[in-house]
């Protein structure tokens, strides 16, 4: 029985040590975020709103069929009637009219208008005479077409699907953003780890290192003032220590939070081997950002809709008609059938016009108004378009740059970590100054921080330059 505790201690303890090392590289933490994560999410339920909403704008252009009427019409009341002589009499009326309707339209975007065909029928019961009878339009054609006004459905053909493009790209671009937020929150996390080491190390070396200055001191090979300098950096190296520990559970909280996990674990985060070293031309960088971004599609977009409300001022300030024209048979009688017996001509036309005399300059105003929307949206996406490319150009430029910091920070490392090693050694076998030893440490400690800064740095503008461009210059092709 004994045996039997002492294995399900051991398992409970390896089921800790195993949860207190969930290890994660960078791409894992951006796989999983772009997976996972709320902002993730979010972007997948905006690129389906924006499916559905160009499939409703698809849908609009496209023939309509619909049915409608009023069933029950039941009404039972007063109602008064003007009698021959001019008095107005109150009769009872009690009858039903109902009415069924079946209809199918078109629109029609070149012109605006809209074409459709219906039929229709109609039964009316009038339960105090106890008859029935019928109305009905077999089969009727009618269109409806606004003249000299303004088309909306033409503009709206030139600006949905742009719409549904920059959606699109929006949702790349939202999936880049995820992959940049958690690669800095990855790093957040690991220049806490990377400190947190440093200072568990320092406390570990500081305490041996004083512990030995006792025994130097005792032989007389330091003075008293070396062995205070000792513990004042003992004492410096534990207060670094308590704020390492708070600062990694900050950034092991944020990290997790944004990935969505809910667990107890304690992301062990690697460190990313080596930044990855490519050619970015700026000028194909600049290329691909205004073929891919959804923001190049929105300067499109912008001033196709300033053009269009500019042409909507011109047009609805001017002559504005609408013609109705329909054909089609119709008939009544006592039976349904009776409606499609030697049916009449059923047709009517109707022009409907506005047309401004005086408007003391008002309509003039609104064009003008339009105009100038215009040209400010003209200038503003100039300006936009020149920022663009320059933050584009920064980025690409910036890249290369870090691609070279990253090697010449982690060489500095390399060399800072062998000469505090050889300072520490030369302190405990022979005579170097205290003074010297905190300066190979200071400058190991600095070291170690620059290189992971430097990593940090790299893989932040890595990140941002895809974000930028929807193009990954690694493997040369366009992010889908």
């Amino acid at each position: 029985m004994k045996k039997l505790y002492i294995i399900l201690i051991l398992l409970l303890l390896c089921d800790r040590l195993t949860a207190q090392n969930q290890r994660y590289s960078l791409v894992e933490v951006v796989q999983l975020a772009r997976k996972q994560s709320i902002s993730s999410k979010q972007a997948e339920t905006l690129r389906k709103t924006n499916y559905w909403q160009y499939r409703s704008f698809i849908a609009d252009f496209k023939p309509q069929l619909s049915l409608g009427g009023t069933l029950p019409g039941f009404t039972r009341s007063y109602i008064q009637v003007v009698q021959p002589d001019g008095t107005i009499s109150f009769r009872n009326v009690s009858y039903n009219n109902s009415l069924v309707n079946l209809g199918l339209s078109q629109n029609i975007a070149l012109t605006g208008g809209t074409i459709f065909i219906q039929k229709e029928m109609q039964r009316f019961d009038d339960f105090n005479r106890k008859t029935t009878s019928y109305n009905g339009i077999p089969v009727e054609i009618g269109i409806t077409q606004p003249l000299f006004r303004f088309n909306e459905m033409k503009w709206v053909r030139r600006i949905e699907p742009l719409k549904f493009q920059q959606g699109n790209q929006q949702f790349i671009s939202s999936l880049e953003k995820v992959s940049l937020d958690a690669a800095a929150y990855y790093f957040e996390l690991l220049v806490a780890q990377v400190n947190l080491e440093i200072a568990e190390k320092n406390r570990s070396n500081n305490d041996t290192l004083f512990k030995i200055a006792g025994h130097k001191l005792q032989i007389g090979k330091i003075s008293q003032n070396d062995l205070l300098q000792l513990q004042m950096g003992l004492l410096t190296a534990q207060k670094d220590l308590a704020s390492a520990h708070q600062s990694m559970a900050v950034a092991s909280m944020q990290l997790k939070m944004f990935l969505g996990i809910r667990d107890d674990k304690i992301p062990d985060l690697e460190i990313p081997l080596e930044a990855p070293e490519f050619a970015v031309d700026t000028r194909v960088a600049i290329e691909e950002a205004f073929a891919n971004r959804a923001d190049a599609i929105g300067f499109k977009r912008k001033l196709l809709e300033a053009e269009m409300e500019t042409q909507r001022a011109k047009r609805e300030n001017g002559l504005n008609a609408s013609l109705q024209a329909n054909f089609g048979l119709s008939n009544q009688g006592s039976r349904p059938g009776d409606v499609y017996v030697r049916p009449q001509d059923r047709e009517s036309v109707s022009l409907q016009f506005t047309l401004p005399i005086m408007t003391w300059g008002r309509n003039k105003a609104r064009t003008e108004i339009a105009r100038a929307n215009q040209e400010f949206a003209q200038q503003s996406v100039e300006q936009d378009k020149l920022t663009f490319e320059q933050e584009i150009f920064t980025q690409a430029t910036l890249l290369q740059m870090l691609q070279k910091q990253v090697k010449l920070t982690q060489l500095a490392d390399n060399l800072a970590a062998n000469r505090y090693q050889i300072a520490q050694e030369r302190f405990i076998l022979s005579d170097l100054s205290v003074t010297d030893l905190g300066i190979a440490m200071q400058e190991k400690d600095r070291a170690r921080r620059d290189y992971i800064v430097a990593l940090r740095d790299y893989w932040q503008s890595y990140y941002s330059l895809r974000l930028l461009t929807l193009y990954d210059f690694e493997k040369n092709e366009k992010i889908k």
